[in-house]
């Protein structure tokens, strides 16, 4: 099977590596061509246009920042023919953009169903992203197989359902992150040891895995090395508000975890991982 992955970046790159260890033949394109060159060594075909990676895939992924990113890339180059064609969305949009984008593709004559991912680069790496699927029960049969190569099933519903689990979990990323980042700041200036802070944390309800994950970097103010960098979780956290309200739903917390990833953005950590934003906790 041909298959190409439109954006090498953070997740894109490791997803093309382990597409290729399944033996598939993959035609990666990146905007920015310097990202995608080193795949060639490994196996990839380059492809130099979305039109060129497009025409020559039975099957499309994209693994694109935004929707701004996905319009610049499917829509602005005229020669992209999209009949017969079939397009994977795998990065996190609105529901209502992922409709959209949808309708668009089937008038051009091509299929269309989002499979956005949970996971970092290393869960892309080893195949083992949970993959949540939007789309048609017949979308999702004939396209399991491949998509398994990256990691674990789910088929949510149409198109829009997944998407919507998506900025759900994302959510839970930037507020747990906030939440225990407040703490976490409280009892340092208190001067509260932080040793029996976490002791009695993880024998609680209130604990979640990620609070040890990303203790060492809160403490030692490092945050190198991204695995979602802050710029994109704020990106996210502004597509759920945008939902929510949509859905009449109240955004005041969530609110003020924008204000806190903003604060960080504004200090230097947009391109620093998400955990950054214990940063900008301080005002």
């Amino acid at each position: 099977m041909d298959v190409s992955l439109l954006g090498t970046g953070l997740m894109g790159y490791p997803m093309v590596e382990t597409l290729l260890e399944a033996n598939l033949n993959v035609i990666a394109y990146n905007r920015t061509r310097k990202k995608a060159s080193p795949l060639k060594k490994k196996g990839a075909k380059i492809a130099e246009s979305p039109s060129e990676a497009i025409q020559q895939g039975e099957v499309n992924i994209l693994v694109l920042t935004d929707a701004n990113a996905i319009e610049a890339v499917l829509f602005d180059d005229k020669k992209i023919d999209f009949m017969g064609k079939t397009i994977i969305q795998m990065g996190t949009i609105s529901p209502e953009q992922s409709e959209d984008f949808m309708k668009r593709i089937k008038s051009s004559g091509g299929d269309y169903f989002e499979a956005p991912v949970l996971g970092n680069k290393h869960h892309a790496r080893n195949g083992e992203l949970d993959v949540m699927v939007g789309g048609t029960d017949e979308q999702f049969q004939r396209w399991n197989q491949l998509l398994k190569v990256l990691g674990t099933l789910r088929h949510v519903g149409p198109v829009g359902t997944a998407a919507a689990l998506k900025l759900a979990l994302n959510q839970l990323i930037a507020s747990l992150s906030a939440s225990f980042g407040l703490s976490l700041k409280l009892i340092q200036k208190r001067g509260v040891d932080v040793d029996m802070f976490m002791n009695i944390l993880r024998n609680s309800a209130l604990y979640a895995p990620q609070f040890d994950k990303k203790l060492d970097g809160w403490l030692n103010s490092d945050y190198s090395d991204p695995n979602f960098p802050t710029e994109h979780l704020l990106k996210d956290v502004e597509l759920m508000l945008q939902a929510s309200r949509a859905e009449g739903l109240e955004t005041s917390a969530l609110e003020g975890v924008k204000l806190i990833l903003n604060h960080a953005i504004e200090k230097g950590y947009d391109g620093q991982d998400y955990s950054s934003l214990f940063e900008g906790i301080e005002k």
